[in-house]
């Protein structure tokens, strides 16, 4: 069998790649770092890891969140 890709499952030309799906968000979750305990249930609940914990403190990928505001529902 032969592809027509050197990939085995191509998306486009160029075979699989990332797609920024933060695009299709219609709210926008804000981190608020002083009110922030750091206990981490925002990154534990998030279903797409959009959150990531750096230096200490966690951030927001706005690149891939989608907006749903499971975060904020878990916030502490």
């Amino acid at each position: 069998m032969e592809f027509k890709s050197k990939y085995i499952a191509p998306v486009g030309v160029d075979g699989i790649y990332a797609i920024n799906t933060g695009d299709w968000r219609t709210k926008r979750p804000i981190l608020n770092q002083e009110k922030c305990i750091k206990c981490g249930m925002c990154f534990i609940y998030c279903p797409v890891n959009s959150i990531a914990k750096k230096d200490g403190k966690f951030e927001i990928s706005y690149d891939y969140c989608k907006g749903c505001g499971i975060c904020a529902h878990e916030c502490r």
